[in-house]
């Protein structure tokens, strides 16, 4: 069996689930932390990396190693040829797992996936992408088995219209509302009307309308309101999805499209992509790729432990609302 993993796609929920079945393996809770490492690409140094999959397992037949966004440290051919070598000699004693999100059309040319296919006997590919908006309701069927539960058709398509093709989200108002019929019956339309995230989601839309028009008052107002509601973790997802969902949509409407091609392109509830395409209306290209490499600043500084993320979120009003 190979001992390294490429992990790939759009579907950042089903991606970390399979990271969590990866943590799962080892048979004595007690040692997993001591044979683990998680590296960030961005962040790492080489030697972080040697370090990591050439330690010997403590108590463990393997090291687990999980490394995030290659391409942002290895992104020129003389680097990544570097990197396969090394990935060609990593010792049986670690098992590396090597996860980045792309959309489908990158799979094909991306340099990792090529690299793989000439090396199946050293590295396993797995492809997690988004569901189709179409397919949704089926997987929220699916996903509420998994969680123990059940869900009538019905409610499962509503939940479906409310979160678009977004797993993770899915995922949490599932758990949300499985905890308020207390996995006891079938989840009905009702209960997803009253737990579900359309008031979060007009909420998460209004922050963003608010930032727009350069009011921190107000977007201020609206983003301790959502935290006192949602988990800082949960509502950081929410925005980073708005902003990268805004982008797909500026440039949408830079070829001439409308909040109808936004619905079909973006795979979302109309709703969403009526809201989306006036909010991207709102903002130049530049700007809000400005505003993503902000967040994406800010997720590496999050995950250094630099800030805390109730801090950053506020900072990151008084910097757009400036």
């Amino acid at each position: 069996m190979p001992n390294i993993f490429f992990l790939h796609g759009n579907d950042e929920f089903a991606i970390h689930r399979k990271i969590k079945d990866f943590e799962s393996d080892f048979s004595d809770p007690t040692t997993a932390g001591m044979n683990t490492a998680r590296l960030e690409a961005r962040t790492m140094t080489e030697n972080d990396l040697n370090n990591a999959v050439n330690a010997m397992p403590f108590l463990a037949p393997k090291r687990l190693v999980i490394l995030s966004n290659p391409s942002a440290k290895f992104n020129n051919p003389a680097t990544r040829k570097k990197f396969g070598e090394f990935l060609g000699n990593a010792p049986d004693t670690a098992r590396l797992v090597i996860h980045e999100l792309m959309e489908p059309k990158e799979v094909e040319k991306h340099w990792l996936v090529k690299w793989a296919a000439k090396n199946s006997s050293l590295v396993k590919l797995q492809t997690f992408f988004l569901p189709k908006q179409r397919d949704m309701a089926g997987w929220v069927v699916n996903e509420t088995k998994n969680q123990g539960g059940q869900i009538e058709p019905a409610a499962a398509a509503r939940l479906a219209e409310m979160v678009g093709v977004d797993t993770r989200q899915a995922g949490m108002e599932i758990a949300k509302v499985l905890a308020y019929v207390n996995w006891q019956r079938p989840v009905r339309g009702s209960d997803v009307e009253a737990v579900c995230i359309v008031t979060s989601q007009q909420s998460v839309f209004d922050f963003v309308d608010a930032l727009s028009q350069g009011n921190g008052k107000v977007a201020q107002k609206l983003l301790h309101r959502l935290l006192e509601n949602e988990d800082s973790f949960s509502l950081w997802g929410m925005v980073v999805r708005q902003f990268r969902l805004l982008i797909q949509a500026r440039e949408i409407l830079d070829g001439r499209g409308n909040k109808d091609d936004v619905a079909r392109a973006l795979g979302v509830h109309p709703y969403v992509a009526e809201k989306t395409t006036g909010q991207a209306g709102r903002f130049t290209m530049q700007a809000l790729e400005n505003i993503y490499h902000q967040l994406l600043k800010i997720d590496e500084q999050v995950k250094t432990s630099q800030v805390t993320l109730d801090l950053a979120l506020d900072t990151l009003v008084v910097e757009l609302a400036r």
